[in-house]
């Protein structure tokens, strides 16, 4: 178990909830490297005395935490660090580099592949475009914090993007590139997930075992005239999940 750090503790005086601050504090722990990826935290009771709060007031501040993907517990164990972990599910219409930002990560690419390539007839249906069409075909590795998460490979219609094997930059955020040179702004997405199991070239990547599970990933984008980015992910299942919020 990971010992409990330097942090500011929460005080009364201040405006913000007790449990805000309690959050905060706990969350640049994670930020700053004191509790590793994989280290077992102290138990709500010792982190209630190490506080000062009341162990509700602990354990709301530790639920926001999870919720959010940087922690996970394990029943008859205890909670671990798990800040290399993207979660998908309910929520907006963004890039991998903003949800990297969204859980406090710091996100990395390497391209593996940039080129102009015919549309194949998956991608071609899903740009609707027609079979043999050019494309610009993105292949890149997806890190948060150094580690792999995923491979994600892009197809966009080059009647969309031309120029961008020449203008962008492909290790940049794709969607902040998009809408800054080629005015296309996302307005809706489609996924479909799968769980697959990886192979030799791309466990290698992600620096897994090959035939690992993982999750296979597809997702039409669009703007206001139409499909514009077609992207085939697979993401390593030890660092990826799925949440979901079901109502009556």
């Amino acid at each position: 178990m990971t010992g409990i750090g330097v942090f500011p503790k929460p005080d009364r005086n201040r405006p913000e909830p007790l449990w805000h601050q309690a959050e905060q504090a706990l969350r640049s722990l994670i930020a700053d490297g004191t509790w590793k990826d994989g280290t077992q935290i102290p138990n709500e009771e010792l982190l209630s005395q190490m506080l000062g709060i009341s162990r509700i007031t602990t354990r709301h501040a530790l639920r926001n935490i999870e919720e959010s993907g940087l922690l996970r517990r394990e029943h008859g164990r205890g909670t671990f660090v798990r800040s290399s972990t993207v979660i998908a599910g309910v929520r907006g219409l963004t890039s991998f580099t903003q949800e990297m930002a969204n859980l406090g990560l710091v996100v990395g690419s390497r391209v593996l592949e940039l080129a102009e390539v015919p549309a194949a007839p998956d991608v071609a249906g899903a740009l609707e475009v027609k079979l043999g069409a050019p494309t610009v075909r993105l292949r890149r590795l997806r890190l948060g914090n150094k580690a792999p998460i995923g491979i994600q490979t892009v197809y966009m219609p080059v009647s969309r993007v031309a120029g961008f094997l020449d203008k962008a930059d492909p290790a940049a955020s794709l969607y902040d590139t998009l809408r800054n040179r080629f005015g296309i702004t996302p307005r809706e997405a489609r996924e479909v997930f799968r769980v697959g199991a990886v192979g030799p070239e791309e466990a290698e990547l992600l620096e897994i075992a090959a035939g690992s599970p993982v999750f296979m990933v597809e997702r039409i984008t669009s703007d206001a005239i139409g499909p514009f980015e077609f992207t085939a992910s697979t993401m390593r299942g030890d660092r990826y999940e799925i949440r979901s919020k079901l109502h009556l």
